[in-house]
């Protein structure tokens, strides 16, 4: 039990000293495309036979570009704790949202506003789900490919590698797990026979995964400049010296 204690004691410690020690607007920028996936995720941008996309693809590439530089500064667990801080925010603004569309008013005509802010709980399973799941994925890929490429060839090229190749994977993963829960699971029973087959909810994840792998490419050199000067200016020394990784 004391082990145990002491267990859970440093990893309280550790989280305390990671939330002080990884810069706000990235943390920020992060819960804010997570909460944004969620509402986006409502709408069915297009379908086709073959092809689906819901508005989640606007705005995921910006949570996983946020995940690599994390992951690639801090390390793979610290990216998987922000990664379940997000979801567990974007859960308690779901519950917000619920409230507030919950309440009668007769100030005016409400129904659009309940409609989109009350959310469906099927789609906030799913969402959870297929985020937390991608996102362990896509950490510890990104973790695993730039130890092994280290020191083989130049860190940007490292860095281009493990992060494109995580995030189409991870992104990948995300949208086809949350299409089978929600549009090949859910949808049929509860939005009168609406639904995607499983050929659509395979295209939509392959065409998300490579409309936000160019995403990702667009905006990976920001993305290393960001990690480049978080190591010259020794940002997070602190939790990278609690954690044995410090100079």
């Amino acid at each position: 039990m004391n082990r145990l204690q002491a267990l859970i004691a440093r990893e309280h410690e550790e989280t305390r000293i990671l939330l002080r020690s990884i810069p706000v607007t990235v943390v920020t920028l992060f819960v804010v495309s997570v909460i944004c996936m969620n509402l986006l995720a409502n709408k069915t941008l297009l379908q086709l036979d073959w092809i689906a996309l819901d508005g989640g693809i606007l705005i995921s590439w910006l949570s996983f570009m946020c995940m690599d530089i994390t992951t690639k500064h801090f390390g793979p667990k610290a990216a998987n704790k922000i990664s379940i801080l997000a979801a567990g925010i974007n859960l308690l603004t779901c519950l917000i949202f619920f409230v507030a569309s919950s309440i009668p008013s007769t100030a005016d005509d409400y129904t659009a506003f309940n409609s989109i802010f009350g959310g469906t709980w099927f789609i906030l399973l799913g969402s959870t789900v297929a985020f937390l799941s991608s996102g362990v994925l896509n950490n510890m890929l990104n973790w695993a490919i730039g130890r092994f490429l280290a020191n083989r060839l130049r860190e940007r090229t490292v860095y281009c590698i493990q992060t494109y190749v995580s995030t189409f994977i991870g992104q990948f993963w995300d949208n086809f797990i949350f299409s089978v829960i929600v549009f090949a699971g859910f949808a049929p029973i509860f939005w009168d026979g609406f639904h995607w087959t499983i050929l659509q909810c395979s295209t939509c994840a392959l065409t998300g995964a490579v409309a936000e792998l160019i995403m990702e490419v667009i905006f990976s050199p920001i993305g290393y400049r960001i990690v480049t000067g978080w190591k010259e200016n020794a940002v997070g020394k602190e939790y990278l010296t609690y954690i044995g990784k410090g100079d």
